[in-house]
């Protein structure tokens, strides 16, 4: 090696230093980029065929890889090149950011890859996806946080190689106590929101794709990162929530043991309609229905209000959309099942005008029949 180096250096002695230094600089720059352009093109044809992890891994390495090679290149150019002293001490520094920079970004793309390897064998699309989207949550958050300190300590790193930073860190350890403090004040609002989502990681009230009622609105969480959580709504809207929202609020979890839920359908009619009739309906209504899970379906009169009794009706489901659907099929065949078969069996109103001391009506009679059935969720 030194003696390529006497060598090169006994043939570009004609020229100015910086004229070398510069041409070699550039040089290894221009190498290094045609090396990547190469090694990339291999690459990138070998896993044309391969499915879509492959190609996501080639495509999110490819810029740090760039940053690798040229740093490798430029290293060895600066080594041999004729540099003054200042300019050699501040391409070092420069490499040496480089470097550290080159670390920072293929620990936290290592880690993205090991964590898309691991959650390949889980599917979310799956009838019952209890376990996979326990797993998923827990590695998401995982993967979030671990990547966040990984950007805290390749920045940190970076900045310690400035001697004024050094200094900055030396004062601030001497006075830790006020420094904590006041750090502690300002880092406030994340750090609550990365204790939340260890939190979340370890506890678990919610996962991906968990079907959530929260402010008042239902959906499924779509996403979970180091400080927030994002809701897609049932109507497509997203709802963005701070994590630590999930430890301090109630809310309500559809699929938190399970995905598969019992609708309930409410329905007043009058006391006149055979019970046992409106049970065989609902029964067949369920067993026809392709949504029925085939595990709950059952028929009750809860309550006797002045006019009409109430019945309920429970029927089960496979998840959330589905017993939604189900409930609204439920509701639409029974009422049609009542409209014709037992139409005297829908609720009635009927007002009366009273007779003056005359004993004549001081008013027609008024009759107006409510043909409806009543229902709730």
């Amino acid at each position: 090696m030194d003696f390529l180096i006497t060598e090169f250096r006994q043939y570009t002695d004609w020229l100015p230093n910086w004229m070398v230094s510069v041409g070699l600089l550039v040089g290894a720059v221009l190498i290094g980029l045609a090396i990547h352009r190469f090694a990339f093109g291999i690459f990138k044809r070998l896993v044309e065929d391969k499915d879509l992890f492959w190609r996501s891994l080639v495509s999110r390495g490819r810029r740090p890889m760039r940053l690798t090679v040229l740093t490798f290149t430029v290293s060895f150019a600066s080594s041999i090149a004729p540099l003054a002293a200042r300019p050699a001490e501040i391409i070092r520094h420069v490499l040496l950011l480089g470097f550290i920079l080159v670390l920072g970004w293929v620990a936290k793309t290592a880690l993205h890859i090991w964590m898309t390897v691991y959650l390949r064998r889980f599917k979310l699309d799956a009838e019952d996806n209890l376990l996979a989207r326990t797993h998923v949550t827990q590695s998401r958050i995982a993967e979030r946080i671990a990547g966040a300190m990984i950007v805290i300590v390749t920045v940190a790193a970076m900045l310690m190689t400035f001697p004024a930073v050094q200094q900055y860190g030396v004062s601030v350890l001497a006075s830790a106590g006020v420094a904590g403090i006041v750090l502690g004040l300002a880092l406030q609002p994340m750090l609550k929101n990365i204790f939340a989502g260890i939190q979340l990681a370890i506890t678990q009230p919610i996962r991906i794709d968990d079907a959530l009622i929260v402010e008042g609105e239902w959906g499924n969480v779509e996403e979970i990162t180091s400080t927030y959580v994002v809701v897609k709504l049932w109507d497509w809207r997203r709802m963005i929530l701070p994590l630590s929202y999930f430890i301090e609020n109630p809310f309500q979890n559809w699929t938190r043991e399970g995905s598969a839920l019992i609708g309930t359908v409410m329905i007043y009619l009058d006391y006149s309609v055979p019970v046992s009739a409106i049970r065989r309906r609902v029964e067949e209504i369920a067993n026809e229905s392709k949504i029925w899970d085939r595990r709950v379906v059952n028929v009750q009169v809860t309550d006797f209000k002045e006019s009409v009794m109430e019945i309920r009706i429970l029927v089960s489901a496979n998840n959330a959309p589905k017993t939604f659907d189900m409930r609204c099929e439920m509701r639409e065949k029974i009422i049609d099942f009542v409209q014709r078969e037992y139409p005297a069996a829908l609720p009635r109103l009927r007002a009366e005008g009273a007779s003056n001391s005359n004993g004549h009506a001081n008013g027609a009679v008024a009759e107006t029949a409510l043909r409806h059935a009543n229902f709730q969720s």
